[in-house]
């Protein structure tokens, strides 16, 4: 093996990275809201929390993502820690679907239909549809289709590239003296880990031992240990992402090490232990790429219906591990991690927002209150209100900004934009009601009021305006736009309602020169 093979060996690996992460990122907008949508569906079940991880883990082709994902939830108080194991677990599940599949690359047969399984064979014809539906669709969800595509064809290019730089290893006799080293299964552990943690992918590293494997120089008793490896390795991912945040979403990560490090304590004291009662005859056979799937597959079912029943003894662990502060703690508005699936940021701010609506329909109906009887306490709650929605206007924008500047979907791009537009309109809402709170006030300090007609005509138009707001703002959080339509014509209403009573205040008010406002003090003798 000379300088050019570890080149392409490098070259390889740059290929499978860059498929990986195109076709992840992929999906994950393909499948837009649904992931954040579908993880808030879940219940304390703990077989469904599994399912769920293991579904958008196969979904979306990437567990770290996955778990980044975790995090930027359980620190933007979405989601709680107790949730989350479950689905991290799933995800250890369906990450081995990426095995299964490079597994392929290690096919022999005659059949002609056998060898169209084969990566090598069927990836160019893939790679070709991904390059017309990316050039020629208009529509982005096609194109969306078609990166996926490319990237899987990427993918198994540079897999195959990786095990073609490999293969002249199987003739050298220094390669053989050095795997001798990997008999020892600590050993074994330690490089599996670290070079999962250094190149922070599971699927590539794993990728790389199916290369070495077709070499036939790799043993059971060598792989099984880097497999349990690059396990604990991949959590590296999900550490780097809690830096600097919750205590409570840092749990998060060190949930995901636990598992995997218990899993392989585990599983390797009772594999050795029985192999030297039993001497099993297979752990010196070599082994395959299929072998490897297998293996990977194996230890993080059994890791998961071992641990499964102590999903509560682990979040324990956690929060002893992580302790608590005495004082409580400020989490993330809207958590930056999540910026890694636009998707899932998206769906985030979409019930921000609905929060935001929530706060400026109940500030303007506590501003028309103060009309009727002004309060103190209700002045203090609509200020503070009012501060709650320049932050949410403020922190929801930028967020919403960058959020484009990420490669979005036409949908999400559209969702961006109406979210954009809304939150200023609420804000508008929040700065009427502060105006109407100030109006109030000055009636209060000049003891000033309507007369009866003007005031029953400001009932009237208080109570169309209000069945107004109602019907704009819950359309609004359900997304009902048969709901919605029935909000112009009431607007409408209210415009006509508005000139009337305008008029007939007119009338009143060339009666009374005298009180030009329509106010005046409370004189029973000066009644409009």
């Amino acid at each position: 093996m000379d300088i050019f093979s570890v080149l392409t060996l490098c070259g390889g690996l740059a290929f499978f990275l860059y498929g990986m992460n195109t076709m992840s990122s992929s999906l994950e907008k393909m499948a837009g809201g649904r992931l954040e949508r579908t993880l808030k569906k879940m219940t304390s079940n703990p077989l469904k929390s599994l399912a769920l991880g293991a579904g958008i883990t196969i979904a979306i082709q990437s567990s770290s993502a996955m778990t980044v994902m975790l995090v930027g939830l359980v620190n933007s108080g979405v989601m709680e820690l107790g949730q989350t194991i479950g689905v991290i677990m799933g995800s250890n599940i369906g990450t081995t679907l990426t095995a299964w599949i490079l597994s392929l690359t290690g096919l022999q047969s005659e059949n002609v239909w056998l060898n169209l399984l084969k990566p090598e064979n069927f990836s160019p014809a893939i790679a070709l549809i991904g390059v017309i539906l990316i050039m020629a669709s208009k529509k982005q969800r096609r194109r969306d289709i078609g990166h996926i595509l490319a990237g899987f064809a990427i993918l198994m290019y540079g897999m195959e590239l990786m095990k073609n730089a490999v293969s002249p290893l199987a003739e050298m006799p220094g390669f053989s003296d050095l795997l001798t080293a990997f008999n020892n299964p600590l050993l074994g552990v330690l490089v599996g880990a670290v070079f999962t943690g250094i190149i922070q992918s599971s699927a590539a590293s794993v990728g790389i031992l199916q290369a070495l494997a077709l070499t036939g120089s790799i043993s059971y008793g060598m792989a099984i240990p880097v497999i349990m490896g690059q396990n604990i390795g991949t959590c590296v991912t999900a550490l780097l992402s809690s830096i600097g945040v919750s205590r409570n979403a840092r749990r998060v990560a060190v949930v995901h090490i636990s598992f995997n490090i218990i899993g392989t304590v585990i599983c390797l004291s009772v594999f050795y232990t029985g192999n030297a009662l039993f001497h099993y005859s297979f752990i010196d056979s070599p082994i395959g790429a299929v072998g490897i799937a297998f293996c990977h597959t194996i230890f993080n079912v059994i890791t998961t219906i071992l641990l499964l029943p102590f999903a509560r003894q682990l979040e324990k662990l956690a929060c002893v591990l992580v302790r608590s502060e005495s004082h409580a703690e400020n989490f993330a508005f809207l958590d930056p991690r999540l910026l890694r699936t636009p998707s899932v940021a998206i769906s985030e701010c979409v019930g921000m927002t609905n929060a935001m609506a929530e706060v400026a329909h109940k500030n303007l109906l506590l501003a028309i209150e103060q009309l009727h009887g002004y309060d103190s306490a209700r002045e203090t709650e609509i200020l503070a209100n009012e501060d709650k929605l320049d932050i949410y206007e403020d922190k929801l924008g930028n967020y919403l900004v960058e959020i484009s500047q990420h490669g979005i979907s036409a949908a999400d791009s559209r969702e961006v934009s109406r979210l954009l537009h809304s939150i200023g309109d609420f804000e508008r809402i929040g700065d009427h009601a502060v105006n109407l709170q100030e109006s109030a006030l000055e009636l209060r300090d000049k003891e000033l009021r309507f007369s009866d007609a003007a005031q029953g005509e400001v009932q009237v138009l208080i109570a169309a305006l209000t069945e107004t707001m109602d019907l704009a703002f819950s359309s609004f959080i359900a997304d009902d736009v048969r709901t919605a339509c029935l909000v112009e014509p009431l607007e409408e209403t209210v415009d006509q309602l508005i000139e009337e009573i305008r008029l007939r205040h007119i009338e009143r008010l060339k009666r009374k020169m005298h009180d030009p406002a329509g106010l005046h003090p409370q004189r029973p003798s000066d009644q409009l």
